[in-house]
């Protein structure tokens, strides 16, 4: 069955930020603001503490804030996780972590996070024969969650909104960026960019230069790209699956 996206358009592109960095507040809300643009931030209490102001003007100005736990478990691999190894997790403990950023999102800037995104898109817990995937605790609780270094973008009449894919685009310049929204338009798919600093091409830094050119060619209208908050898009194709397969009624 053909999947149609709203007013026309032939692909959807998602803006994600992870980590509360200092520099998505300090340099990302103007560089929006100007630009008219609403993306998607995925926090972790901690950072929004540090520019609680900030990230209630994130709030005011129309952004997602939206959950990416409490601690940021990943593999004990990376050196810096080893002493929050997703090996050393549970589901039970998990679910504290998605829950506990939940409750404190919720007391520091009054909102619901609607959607999650995997520390280092990493969706299991435990090691070995007692490996368990978390991503039926993210279905639990969200419209959507999103991974990280993925390598396609999503076909919304097939992808898992519990686990849909995010595209690095840290350190790419507009012809990279555009590349990959030209390729979405082709397939009819949707994209979520994921980036981390906000400021000169960089180390996990999405070049300014590069979004407000990415955000001119999504706005322009030819393009054919809707450019929603992940919430917003998860939103309309859970939407439109349950419209073209209403749940049965029960007896």
């Amino acid at each position: 069955m053909p999947f149609h996206w709203p007013n026309g358009k032939r692909a959807a592109v998602s803006l994600s930020f992870d980590d509360a960095r200092l520099s998505q507040v300090d340099t990302g809300l103007a560089l929006f603001k100007k630009n008219g643009v609403k993306v998607t931030f995925f926090v972790q209490p901690s950072g929004v503490e540090k520019r609680l102001a900030g990230w209630k003007q994130a709030v005011t100005d129309g952004h997602e804030i939206a959950n990416h736990s409490l601690t940021h478990p990943c593999t004990g691999n990376y050196t810096f996780s080893r002493n929050n190894a997703l090996e050393e997790y549970d589901l039970a403990r998990m679910a504290q972590q998605l829950d506990g950023a939940n409750q404190q999102i919720y007391k520091q800037l009054g909102v619901n996070a609607r959607t999650f995104a995997y520390p280092c898109g990493q969706k299991f817990v435990g090691r070995g024969t007692s490996v368990k995937s978390y991503v039926p605790l993210v279905a639990e609780r969200f419209v959507a969650g999103r991974g990280y270094l993925d390598e396609a973008a999503n076909d919304p009449r097939f992808c898992d909104l519990a686990q849909t894919m995010g595209t690095a685009f840290d350190e790419m310049d507009f012809s990279q960026m555009k590349k990959i929204v030209d390729e979405a338009v082709q397939e009819g798919r949707w994209v979520i960019f994921v980036g981390h600093e906000i400021g000169e091409r960089g180390y996990q830094t999405t070049d300014t230069r590069a979004l407000e050119a990415l955000f001119d060619y999504l706005k322009n209208p030819n393009t054919g790209v809707w450019l929603g908050t992940v919430a917003e898009i998860a939103g309309y194709i859970q939407n439109q699956r349950e419209t073209a397969h209403p749940p049965l009624a029960s007896k």
